[in-house]
């Protein structure tokens, strides 16, 4: 069993190795008739960027993926350097209507990268593009392969089923060693190129085309790569939790809870929408978290797709005013951040090799309360500015632009924070650095967890040993041991309801419970010698 274990590594190593060196494959030219057909499909008349363009990336030479993409942004700055000329030019004229002109043929900066891409889509040769199944088993299938053969022997290798942390403080994959550092790189990277250097992956896309085309009917983008990579590794991880938790049934249902509305719900569903001409949409994916969901670009997309757009209109309000608070009343946030959301499902498979990272200074808590509900008032202001400006045709609010607030979002929160430091921390700071610290709509549900609901941990103060367990495993950095130890109920608004510290107890101390308000906080007072008059605190305790 050890070798099969060590098999599958090698086999997973070998599919992960030719999945990232296949950015570096095929070769990468155009036509003029490629870029005529391009520009006619996009609809833009621009003869000056279409010369520029057969300049660029018409020639006998053969280019890689990163020559290609410089050459078109090449390409692109030049046509916008033309016509900035040209604006200035007919500005010192006072040409005005010139000068109006111009800007229509202007390629907006934030676009070089996605124009690069679908070039690129058009422009690519080579292995990959000729042998996309071949190439799929290369590396999706190796590295699910070889995940399988290494996980599936812990059946054995960990013995019978319970409690298994044997060893995690002393792996370097699990201790901030050197694998774990590795492991670091690689996922910032990935999530580097996935979200601003798209058109340098392009042959990832490649690989899963025949995929896209049979669920939504085109070729696959960057996100479509992300959303099937997303649950590839969501499902094989979900493997490890069953065998590890297998002595725990609300582990078993919470992960297969999580596979289901990640694998239906948030993709497989959108796609199929897109298939049938209907905005692609999430349905569990409230707002804030589905930040743009008051985008004027998405409202839009909405009003004009129909009756199914109003349904989703209708639905996001309802469920982010009505279903959140409710479920969150009757269950506390663990129904959506450990039952249902695709961030906590991928924390809660991949990361939790992971979760003992979690910091649970006062510093960290600290941190955590500034910045959490710190993005949630940047998401409720953003959100104002962008629905006022949407209805009254204003460009901005009490001077706050909303294109500006918008791209500020996108970027600090939606690419950097969720995804470049919400994933790629992992390994070094535990695996809910985005629901502990940046998730706006994680703080909206501790709120309502915290003020107003019926859910709670009760513990067993007489039944701890203090072995400190819950605290090490708790991914949302709560003392939990201090609480057991003097039988207090864990109502963090932190809290997520995952249930490990449950799970990882020796001795049965905590239990997540569903119960009535009354009772639910219970303090339990410090003694001090004579500092308490002891009758007065039992009569008010009555």
């Amino acid at each position: 069993m050890k070798a099969l274990h060590n098999i599958g590594l090698v086999i997973f190593l070998i599919g992960l190795a030719i999945f990232t060196g296949s950015i570096f494959a095929g070769s990468f030219n155009l036509t003029t008739e490629d870029i005529n057909n391009f520009m006619d499909s996009k609809g833009i008349e621009n003869e000056f960027l279409k010369k520029e363009l057969n300049d660029a990336v018409v020639i006998d030479e053969t280019m890689n993926i990163f020559t290609f993409s410089s050459n078109v942004r090449g390409a692109l700055k030049k046509n916008n350097d033309h016509f900035n000329a040209l604006i200035e030019k007919y500005n010192a004229e006072k040409n005005w209507e010139a000068k109006g002109q111009q800007y229509q043929y202007r390629v907006n900066t934030k676009e070089f990268r996605a124009m690069s891409f679908s070039l690129a889509k058009v422009a690519g040769t080579g292995f990959i593009v000729e042998n996309k199944g071949l190439m799929w088993l290369l590396t999706f299938g190796l590295g699910i392969l070889g995940a399988l053969l290494y996980i599936l022997p812990q059946l054995q290798l960990l013995g019978r089923a319970g409690i298994k942390n044997n060893g995690i403080y002393h792996s370097p994959s699990t201790n901030r060693g050197w694998i774990a550092w590795l492991v670091f790189v690689y996922l910032v990277s990935f999530y580097l190129l996935l979200y601003f250097y798209a058109d340098y992956v392009v042959n990832w896309t490649f690989i899963v085309d025949p995929i896209s085309k049979a669920l939504n009917g085109g070729e696959a983008s960057q996100w479509f790569v992300y959303g099937f990579l997303y649950c590839v590794i969501m499902l094989v991880m979900a493997v490890r939790m069953y065998i590890k938790y297998r002595h725990n049934k609300y582990q078993v249902l919470r992960t297969t809870s999580v596979l289901f509305f990640q694998i239906v719900f948030a993709f497989l569903i959108p796609e199929i929408m897109t298939s049938l001409s209907m905005p692609g949409y999430d349905f569990k994916n409230a707002f804030p978290l589905d930040y743009d969901f008051f985008f004027s670009w998405n409202l839009n997309s909405l009003m004009e797709s129909g009756a199914i757009g109003i349904f989703i209109l209708a639905w996001g309000i309802a469920l982010t005013l009505i279903v959140v608070p409710v479920m969150v009343y009757f269950f506390g946030k663990r129904w959506y951040c450990s039952w249902v959301c695709g961030c906590g499902g991928l924390a809660e498979t991949l990361g939790d090799p992971y979760r003992q990272h979690s910091s649970k200074k006062l510093i960290a808590w600290q941190l955590e309360r500034w910045l959490v509900h710190s993005v949630l008032v940047f998401s409720l202001v953003m959100t104002l500015v962008v629905l006022y400006c949407y209805f009254t045709g204003a460009s901005s609010l009490i001077g706050i632009p909303a294109e500006w607030i918008k791209d500020a979002y996108s970027l600090l929160i939606g690419a950097w924070f969720a995804g470049v430091i919400g994933t790629g921390f992992y390994p070094i700071f535990g695996n809910r650095v985005w629901c502990r610290f940046g998730c706006p709509l994680a703080a909206y549900l501790g709120l309502v967890q915290r003020f107003k609901s019926r859910f709670r941990i009760t513990t067993n103060g007489g039944q701890c040993i203090s072995c400190g367990n819950c605290s090490t495993y708790c991914e949302m950095g709560i003392d939990v041991r201090a609480y057991a130890q003097k039988g207090e109920n864990i109502i963090r608004s932190s809290c997520v309801g995952c249930g490990i510290c449950s799970a990882v107890c020796p001795r049965g101390v905590l239990k997540l419970e569903n119960g009535p308000e009354d009772g639910r906080i219970n303090p339990t007072e410090i003694l001090l010698g004579n500092d308490v008059d002891l009758m007065e605190l039992l009569n008010k305790n009555k």
